[in-house]
């Protein structure tokens, strides 16, 4: 077989164990926080119809769509976001649904884009939005499922900024930069995170912007202040658990996304260098942009790959690379019943058991399998430790063990 075969596709991934339980534990303690939160569970199609994909993203993005031809004749495309689908869901299923609806959606999306560090051709998205309705106490409860949400992964020095677009409109109008710029300009002022001002300075200078404007602009996003529904959101988002010192106003943060209303916001981990983990804010026209369905809403989306990477970095994944705490070995094939017996007392009392799937391999193999596997007990079912009802317990990372009647085992593992 030509070897390239057995490496997966160019921007596609393989999870080993060690790495797909990173995953899961991330996955699992995120969904945990979403329904903490009453947020409920959504999961669409992998393909939907092409037409509804086609022009929802721009003609650019339109390019990176997986679509084709199926076996039926009909064209059909790969999810290459989560809004659509969840927009298709609603102009379907409005009547069904409560409203305010609270949804997160924790699936892969396909891109047709170049794989370079960091971008993929298959990765998850994981997002969590409020549908159906305008209330600052939404936007509030948004910021604090954010904040919960790196809380309990166990980061601990992070950061919050949030703004209201408005605030950015009115400052671009104040200063007079005229409305065929004012999307362009925005853009420009998003970078002002990662480039200095005077960078950020030239590049609106290249866009026709003169000097004084420019400077004129840097001086109001310095002295600016929160909206009245912004610091309403704020002074929420702190009643509703966000530590003050977490949130930051930010009147530069701009979001590179022309949907966004009002608020917006990002989340940063410090000393985590590739940028912000979390972004999001309300969005009050695209669902009905999308599939003529009115309906307001407010979200946010995380970037999955970026946690897992910050949550390595800082070592915050559990230490364990087992689920299992216990390997019953098998010591031939004429004492398997009894070990196979074993293994299910174990599993009974809700203790993780493996026994060992084989019979002709020597006790010594077993042994280094656990130890491989970081398996920190091993049972063994002997012909003398049948004769006398006991087996044998021992402790890996000790080195210690002991004869135990079964009906002990549980007490003595956990």
């Amino acid at each position: 077989m030509d070897n390239n075969l057995l490496q997966p596709l160019k921007g596609f991934r393989d999870f080993l164990p060690e790495d797909a339980k990173k995953r899961s534990f991330a996955i699992d303690n995120i969904k945990s926080t979403f329904e903490l939160y009453g947020f409920e569970p959504l999961e669409t199609p992998a393909l939907e119809y092409e037409s509804l994909l086609l022009g929802k993203y721009g003609d650019e993005a339109d390019k990176l769509i997986y679509r084709f031809e199926d076996e039926g004749g009909r064209r059909v495309a790969l999810r290459y976001d989560q809004t659509v689908p969840t927009a298709r869901i609603l102009a379907s299923y409005k009547q069904q649904l409560p409203m305010p609806w609270k949804r997160y959606q924790i699936q892969p999306v396909w891109r047709a884009e170049k794989p370079q560090r960091g971008r993929f051709r298959e990765f998850f998205q994981c997002d969590a939005d409020i549908y159906g309705t305008t209330s600052p106490l939404a936007d509030a409860e948004i910021v604090a499922l954010a904040n919960a949400l790196f809380q309990n992964l166990g980061f601990r020095d992070f950061k919050i900024y949030i703004n209201d677009r408005n605030i950015l409109f009115d400052v671009i109008g104040f200063v007079k930069i005229p409305p065929e710029l004012q999307f362009s300009v925005i853009a420009s002022i998003d970078k002002l995170d990662r480039k200095s001002e005077e960078e950020v300075a030239s590049e609106l200078i290249a866009k026709g912007i003169d000097t004084n404007t420019v400077k004129h602009l840097f001086e109001h996003l310095k002295t600016v202040k929160p909206t009245q529904k912004l610091q309403e959101v704020l002074d929420l988002s702190q009643n509703l658990g966000v530590n003050k010192e977490r949130l930051f106003f930010e009147p530069r943060l701009a979001r590179g996304l022309d949907y966004y209303t009002s608020t917006i916001f990002e989340v940063k981990i410090d000393d985590y260098p590739a940028g912000s983990v979390l972004g999001g804010g309300r969005y009050d026209n695209l669902i009905d942009t999308l599939c003529s369905v009115d309906i307001p809403a407010v979200g946010f989306a995380l970037g999955f790959d970026r946690t897992i990477e910050a949550l390595d970095m800082f070592g915050l994944f559990p230490k364990e690379k087992t689920y299992t705490k216990v390997l019953v070995s098998v010591f031939n094939k004429d004492l398997a019943d009894e070990a196979a017996m074993v293994a299910a007392n174990l599993r009974g009392n809700g203790i993780e058991t493996e026994i060992f799937p084989s019979y002709e391999v020597k006790l010594e193999k077993q042994l280094k399998y656990a130890d491989k596997k970081q398996i920190p007990w091993l049972v063994v079912v002997g012909p003398e430790e049948v004769n006398k009802n006991k087996v044998v317990l021992k402790n890996l990372n000790t080195g210690k063990q002991t004869e135990e009647k079964l009906s002990d085992l549980p007490e003595k593992i956990s």
